[in-house]
């Protein structure tokens, strides 16, 4: 998705490198004022995803953003919730209090893809790669990818049955898959979310094929992916 930031310079910065940590975002634009952004908004139509600190917009600018032909997603980021009804009434995605925890902004906006293009998202489940094989090109569903695992300028991908060393790059990768089924658990590692059977402290188990492969959780990572699951505990 297409998405622009608003707030003052703190807090710019902040959400500048919770944003580029996302595969499924592509920042924009960046703004220190409601006037940039509604000029930006004027000017392009491919705007998905706004994630805005409410106290630089004025009544105007929600009038403003309400009268958009389209509609683009938007993140409310708040010091308190007393604009929350005002923001609710634009539809957003989600409504975050200061300060931002690294698990509760990729939980919005893990929403608001799913806001986005739900229909998308199932179809790139369907979607295949080709993977280079000697001088052959092997196709592979992206779904039947279980866990992929970094090697210095290489990476290993691993299907049930099949194993495939490619010259390409964690990022890349992570870009060509859907982020409602694959997750970044550690530095070195993408797992398939269908194939985890087992979470621990610092590491989780996957099915492959007949074998379980245990694969360890970097800190960082292990917010977002609990966030992503649902947990029932008694």
């Amino acid at each position: 998705m297409n998405c622009i930031i608003g707030s003052d310079s703190a807090g710019c910065r902040l959400l500048e490198e919770l944003v580029g940590k996302s595969s499924s975002l592509n920042l924009v634009g960046v703004f220190n004022n409601s006037l940039s952004i509604r000029n930006e908004l004027s000017k392009r139509q491919d705007i998905n995803l706004i994630i805005i600190d409410i106290e630089i917009l004025s009544n105007e600018d929600f009038d403003f953003i309400e009268s958009l032909d389209y509609k683009p997603n938007i993140i409310v980021i708040s010091s308190s919730d007393q604009f929350a009804l005002k923001a609710f009434e634009l539809n957003i995605v989600d409504y975050l209090l200061k300060p931002i925890s690294y698990g509760r902004f990729y939980k919005a906006i893990d929403k608001a893809i799913r806001y986005f293009s739900p229909k998308k998202q199932a179809n790139l489940e369907d979607e295949v790669i080709f993977i280079k094989k000697g001088s052959t090109l092997i196709k592979i569903k992206k779904r039947d990818v279980i866990y992929i695992e970094a090697l210095e300028n290489y990476i290993t991908l691993y299907t049930s049955n099949e194993k495939f060393i490619i010259h390409f790059t964690m990022k890349a990768i992570e870009n060509q898959l859907p982020s409602n089924t694959f997750i970044r658990v550690q530095r070195s590692f993408i797992v398939n979310k269908s194939m985890i059977q087992v979470i621990k402290e610092n590491s989780l188990d996957l099915i492959v094929g007949n074998t379980i492969k245990n694969v360890p959780i970097g800190k960082s990572y292990r917010v977002l992916l609990l966030d992503g699951i649902n947990v029932m505990s008694r």
